[in-house]
């Protein structure tokens, strides 16, 4: 079977016909040259509008490269016509397997972003011969593509959260679709401010917010005013491992205070290297830390009250009724106030504060699952570290929609990856 025939099946141009096949030798080692030549009743297409038009000149041959085969480079070789259009003047005229500038056909972008996917964006520049600038234009390619044909139809559960990148105080906030039957990235804004969010409602739409169910969020106070402005209707919950987070931040304030106490009073270093045995679920505990936690309970340490306290407040998740669920928030945040550990009575006052949001947490129990988008935020977290940080947002942005946006993409006749 000859490569044209091949290509034929594959790739096939209709207004075009492939030619010769040659076996090159470049810098890079073999390559393989295909020549493309127009039917003789094709008539150029200008780049603009789009109409065909008679032909004005011929520029130099052009490569266009393709899909590797065989671990050999492939380029089409095209003598590139001007269109004499009677609308836009002399152009270049449009060909089908590139668009515009670029020297990779649309094909092997595709092809490129595929494989982006898997791996770095350096790596695959790497195994396929090409430079990390071909590679990141691909991605941007399918990014821009698929953000343009997204279906955001029967959307009715989303959640909020922010990250960190780079230093100091740069955050993201990125909005997730958490529904059962889908669960992907919508939307990423710079900052987390309610502007930022703001921004991402009137992107969204009136009517696509109307039909919201459901929105999960951490206790970011401009995410909560923005909320209840643009999504009253919605019901609101509270993202359980946060309120896991602010207690454990909790337990670990309380314990570093009393090292310092104990070391200024000359007293027995208790504490020392005992963060994880505090913090850490009895079920996840090493026999090692399940013996130093026994021997701790042994003495009065506040560390260890705070860590009580945060194990009674596990049994709230476990209640069935609002009302007993109510009932017990609201006297384990007397019991709090009553230990005379500041930053547990933090907590609790946080608690009390957004009781209502936390009572949603059981109205809504088994519809959605709120640790979603967490594993979310270690996702995307994981782009960034695959690519050894990013130094633009644009960048960033791209690889978190490219990874966790499940993007559409055109039908092919054949897929290459």
């Amino acid at each position: 079977m000859q490569v044209k025939t091949i290509l034929n099946r594959i790739q096939k141009h209709r207004g075009f016909v492939y030619g010769t096949v040659q076996l090159e030798e470049q810098i890079n080692g073999l390559a393989l040259t295909v020549d493309i030549a127009p039917h003789r009743r094709n008539r150029p297409r200008c780049a603009g509008c789009g109409q065909a038009g008679p032909v004005y000149d011929r520029l130099a041959p052009r490569r266009f490269e393709f899909v590797p085969l065989w671990g050999l480079r492939v380029f089409f070789l095209y003598v590139m016509r001007r269109v004499d259009c009677a609308t836009c003047g002399v152009t270049v005229e449009r060909v089908p397997w590139a668009d515009g500038k670029h020297q990779l056909t649309t094909t092997y972008m595709w092809f490129l972003a595929g494989w982006a996917k898997r791996l770095s964006w350096q790596e695959v520049a790497r195994v396929f011969r090409t430079s990390w600038d071909q590679v990141f234009r691909s991605v941007a390619m399918a990014v821009a593509w698929g953000r343009d044909h997204v279906d955001l139809g029967g959307i009715r559960a989303i959640g909020l959260d922010e990250i960190h990148w780079q230093h100091g105080a740069n955050f993201l906030t990125l909005v997730y679709q958490i529904d059962p039957a889908r669960k992907r990235l919508l939307w990423i804004g710079q900052h987390r401010r309610a502007k930022t969010l703001l921004r991402f409602f009137r992107w969204f739409g009136k009517e696509r917010t109307a039909a919201l169910t459901f929105i999960c969020s951490d206790m970011w106070k401009p995410y909560l005013n923005v909320v209840a402005k643009k999504a009253g209707h919605a019901l609101h919950i509270l993202d359980r491992f946060h309120i896991a987070k602010h207690l454990s931040d909790a337990i670990d304030e309380v314990r570093r205070a009393e090292v310092r106490s104990l070391r200024q009073r000359g007293r027995q270093p208790l504490l020392t290297k005992a963060r994880w045995v505090l913090l850490k679920r009895r079920e996840n505990q090493t026999r090692a830390q399940r013996a130093r936690l026994r021997e701790l309970l042994q003495h009065n340490l506040r560390a260890v009250r705070a860590m009580l306290l945060r194990e009674w407040f596990d049994d709230f998740w476990h209640y069935r009724s609002i009302d007993w669920a109510g009932a017990f928030l609201d006297e384990w945040c007397v019991q709090v106030m009553r230990s005379r550990l500041e930053p547990m009575k933090k907590v609790a006052r946080m608690l009390r504060r957004h009781r209502p949001l936390l009572m949603n947490w059981f109205r809504a129990r088994g519809e959605i699952s709120a640790g979603i988008v967490e594993g979310f935020n270690n996702k995307a977290k994981l782009t960034t570290r695959k690519a050894y940080g990013f130094r633009s947002y644009r960048c960033l942005e791209i690889a978190l929609y490219h990874t966790l946006g499940q993007l559409p993409e055109p039908e092919a006749t054949h897929r290459f990856c």
